[in-house]
């Protein structure tokens, strides 16, 4: 074999070395973002599932306090319209908006509920507020780990130098699930 022969079967052993390694770079980088992708998805219906408990249970504890509070309607038109907001909600953002909503509803709800100390002392309504309680904590939780995996997803895609593959495979930047104004406050419920 000849010298030239050598150098060339020398120059494509490197290339496609060269191929191969930048290939599994690329299939590592792109795994990598569809599974913190995915993580943020699992994350997001974790998320759901609490919120739609949330969402179930609103009906029956807004019947339990208009049995005792009927002239409040306008705290009951506002927790139906929330309440309405998220069942129109086709994206997470718009899903977070609706329920930090909610959530101010659901405090104006708890200040009406002070005012009617029988209300307070039924098994029902005790019973109810328990179960949102326990949901509320839930949704913390879920709300805590829906973050924590946008902020790994989105570190990584942010990155140098997977930025820029990130952007050529169609990965862009998830948003937190972030409250806002009133629903910062958690309803304070005194027996």
């Amino acid at each position: 074999m000849s010298k030239t022969a050598k150098i060339l079967l020398l120059i494509i052993a490197v290339v496609i070395i060269i191929i191969i390694g930048l290939y599994s770079q690329f299939k590592g980088m792109y795994n990598q973002f569809v599974m913190l992708d995915e993580g943020v998805k699992t994350a997001w219906a974790q998320v759901e599932n609490q919120l739609q408990r949330r969402f179930d249970l609103i009906p029956n504890l807004i019947e339990t306090v208009k049995g005792y509070a009927a002239h409040e309607q306008e705290t009951f038109i506002g927790l139906t319209n929330a309440r309405s907001k998220i069942a129109g909600a086709q994206t997470p953002q718009a899903m977070i908006d609706a329920n930090n909503a909610l959530s101010s509803a659901l405090s104006r709800l708890m200040v009406v509920v002070e005012r009617y100390p029988d209300l307070k002392a039924n098994q029902n309504f005790i019973r109810l507020q328990d179960e949102l309680a326990g949901t509320e904590n839930r949704l913390s939780v879920e709300r805590r780990r829906y973050n924590e995996a946008v902020r790994m997803y989105n570190q990584k895609i942010r990155s140098f130098p997977e930025r820029i593959f990130a952007g050529m495979f169609g990965f862009e930047r998830a948003n937190l699930f972030e409250v806002e104004g009133e629903a910062k406050q958690a309803p304070k419920v005194k027996f």
